[in-house]
């Protein structure tokens, strides 16, 4: 049984992230699964730093847009007013070329009613854990 909201598809969250820094750096949901969001961002000058490896906080906005919109399916409260990020933190495990592409995973450690802790992990092309980071939501409203 899915943990998400009724009415949930990838063509909506992709749609919903239009004209946002998501958009800009082409974050794209991928899959939805029964306690888990999917979704990839390559590795592009708009994602780089000057060493041509992923910049650190563009794995932090890949990693907070992936827990943000998964507080959002997940409740009705944060569906109609909306959740933000209160805190985030990031391990960065690995550099990730530009030309490559990023997956990010992310699954529920806690959906209470007004605090969501989320655990996301991001994968290189080979399948190697890059970054895993953990962001807290505080719903709204």
């Amino acid at each position: 049984m899915s943990m998400w909201l009724k009415g949930v598809t990838l063509e909506g969250l992709n749609e919903s992230g239009k004209n946002t820094m998501g958009d800009h750096l082409e974050m794209r949901f991928t899959e939805i699964g029964d306690d888990y969001l999917k979704a990839e961002m390559p590795v592009t000058a708009k994602s780089v730093q000057p060493m041509r490896i992923l910049h650190g906080g563009a794995s932090v906005a890949f990693a907070e847009t992936l827990g943000s919109v998964a507080s959002v399916i997940s409740s009705e409260q944060a569906s109609n007013h909306g959740a933000v990020g209160v805190e985030i933190n990031a391990n960065h495990l690995k550099a990730v070329k530009e030309g490559d592409t990023i997956t990010g995973i992310v699954t529920p450690i806690r959906v209470g009613k007004k605090i969501h802790v989320w655990d996301i992990k991001i994968y290189n092309s080979r399948n190697q854990l890059c970054c895993i980071s953990r962001l807290t939501t505080m719903v709204l409203g």
